[in-house]
């Protein structure tokens, strides 16, 4: 995605510092285009944003706040949120007024621009995104420059799970897939259980005769389902007195590749976190990645 990151990505940079310096290097900013990032200071009974952009203070008009502020397909309350947070911008004037020069500035125009970069990414892309808030039906995340989608959480992963807080939390940086754009809705179309491994690229890491720690995801009358990873679960023999999101001990007693199955005996509940649960993430890489769906 090269600059078009989310929010907060390119704030502390050196380039970010250097283009927002002072007004010659605003200048050079607004000629070039390029995307900066600067804190919100406040915003004013007009929804206007006041940015802090080295030794003076730029401002956003509530038009320019957001893509789609001004249609209500964004909420105005999502701008207020961007106080105290950094946001994306292009530099569309520096404007002259009793002697002081106020930069003007589009946050709505840096997400057109990545907008577009992303709709001319192939299905399958990889991209980084943030998470901004949880929802019980799925995760919001910022794919860049303030633009927001959704996972839904039956694309979070394979195993299932009650909620998205069960995977991510709010601030948290993860690798997304493309899926497409809906020309309907205009809505970004995102996946993420498909970076989690498949079903055998999980299941390599457990042998039968194994015992592992897992968390209960489902209770059923003929079983329980444990997870191992989140994207491999297995069943158990039922037993009372277990509840959902429980940590357990698990004896693997039989792998069954062409079914897709594992078969699991319980063996005790658990208090500290299970070790073999991969919920971190390396470092990702600002540029795009291919991934075959």
């Amino acid at each position: 995605m090269g600059n078009y990151l989310p929010e907060g990505r390119i704030l502390t940079s050196t380039e970010n510092r250097n283009a927002t310096k002072d007004l010659d290097a605003l200048a050079e900013t607004m000629q070039k285009r390029t995307i900066a990032e600067g804190m919100v200071l406040r915003c004013d009974r007009n929804q206007t944003l006041y940015i802090k952009l080295g030794d003076r203070i730029g401002i956003i008009p509530r038009e320019e706040t957001a893509l789609g502020i001004e249609d209500g397909t964004v909420s105005e309350f999502s701008v207020l949120a961007r106080v105290g947070k950094p946001v994306s911008f292009h530099v569309t004037a520096l404007e002259a007024n009793n002697g002081t020069i106020t930069p003007i500035l589009s946050r709505k125009s840096a997400q057109q621009e990545a907008l577009s970069q992303l709709r001319r990414l192939p299905v399958g892309s990889v991209i980084p995104a943030t998470v901004t808030h949880l929802e019980q039906f799925g995760a919001f995340v910022d794919v860049g420059c303030g633009l927001v989608s959704m996972i839904p959480i039956a694309l979070i992963s394979t195993s299932r799970i009650r909620h998205p807080r069960q995977r991510f939390q709010v601030g948290q940086t993860i690798p997304v897939v493309l899926l497409g754009y809906d020309e309907k809705s205009k809505h970004i179309l995102l996946s993420h259980r498909e970076l989690l491994g498949t079903w055998e690229e999980n299941a390599k890491a457990f042998q039968a005769g194994d015992t592992v720690t897992g968390i209960i995801r489902g209770i059923k009358d003929y079983g329980i389902f444990v997870e191992l990873t989140p994207n491999l679960t297995g069943l158990s023999e039922y037993r009372d007195g277990l509840e959902e999101d429980q940590l357990v001990s698990v004896y693997i007693k039989a792998i069954l590749p062409e079914k897709h199955k594992i078969k699991l005996n319980i063996i005790d509940t658990l208090d500290s976190t299970p070790v073999n649960l991969p919920m971190e993430y390396p470092p990702l890489p600002d540029v795009v990645q291919p991934w075959a769906l």
